[in-house]
């Protein structure tokens, strides 16, 4: 492969927010659909799903330095075709473990607990929307990873949010991120469970004002988008509020809005669609169709 970065003059960074710089994974950089590049500040992650020439790698890490703001700390590279998939830090400190800022809240990051730091960046809109509609709601954060969206729900004003995920090790990292803005934990529920496991107890913390499902595509053990996510929308009803709300995500490329319109439709007719959130500006995709959907539905009595 040739060394052209000759898009890396176009980077901008405008702000210290978290952002993505590179959206290769949307295909409209034709050659570059494996790279992605994300600013953490002070950190510049730089993630590839296919493996390239080690002189090739080396030779972006030196163009990035160049290219990258005064500010920036680190560059961190992970090679998603690996298994396990892991942060090396290439440029600059070691980075593990940090807190960023985004729209005002900040969140903890991990480069040792997994395949993922912490934070999915293509939902930021959807977490300014939890935030902009949880006043005095109580809210329930299925398959709720490092709890970024509970982090929105209370900063928007929740009466209580309660977060479930089969990953302890995620819980706590939602946790620590609640400790960052100073949020009052006592409105705060963690629960280790799985979920298909759990709908007892779950009805019996019921009724939800807002429910945000937002699952893996895949996981081995735990979640199978083409069984699973029917199991889930079966159970709303018995979890919903009056006039309560769904926040739906999907995130796999290969099922298009269409599929979560028609699971609703089909299994809980009472939710009617209201609208399709937005992506980020940098997410933007060659397909909108494969790209991340998220989908808000609204309990119609």
């Amino acid at each position: 492969m040739k060394l052209d970065f000759s898009f890396l003059p176009a980077l901008k960074i405008s702000s210290n927010e978290p952002q993505r710089l590179f959206h290769g994974r949307g295909g409209l950089q034709v050659g570059y659909e494996f790279l992605n590049l994300d600013w953490l500040c002070p950190v510049l992650l730089v993630t590839l799903y296919k493996e390239q020439p080690a002189t090739w790698e080396k030779a972006l890490i030196e163009a990035l330095i160049v290219a990258a703001p005064s500010d920036m700390g680190s560059v961190v590279l992970q090679r998603r075709y690996q298994k396990p998939a892991v942060f090396e830090t290439v440029y600059g400190p070691e980075v593990t473990r940090f807190g960023i800022c985004e729209q005002g809240l900040y969140y903890q990051l991990d480069f040792k607990a997994g395949m993922h730091s912490g934070l999915f960046l293509d939902m930021a809109k959807a977490r300014q929307w939890v935030q902009g509609h949880a006043e005095k709601k109580r809210v329930l954060n299925l398959f709720s990873y490092t709890c970024a969206f509970s982090v929105a729900a209370l900063a928007g004003g929740a009466d209580s949010v309660v977060n479930i995920d089969l990953s302890r090790v995620s819980l706590s990292r939602g946790r620590d991120s609640h400790r960052l803005n100073e949020h009052d934990l006592s409105r705060v529920t963690f629960l280790g469970h799985d979920i298909f496991k759990s709908w007892g107890k779950l009805k019996r913390m019921s009724p939800f004002d807002l429910v945000i499902i937002d699952p893996p595509s895949y996981q081995k053990g735990s979640f199978v988008l083409a069984k699973d996510y029917v199991r889930v929308v079966k159970q709303l009803t018995g979890l919903l509020a009056k006039h309560a709300d769904v926040l739906a995500c999907l995130n796999d490329p290969d099922q298009p809005p269409e599929y979560l319109l028609d699971l609703f439709a089909e299994n809980c007719p009472n939710l009617r669609f209201q609208q399709r959130l937005p992506n980020p500006a940098a997410f933007v995709d060659q397909d909108e169709q494969k790209s991340l959907k998220v989908m808000h539905f609204k309990c119609i009595n």
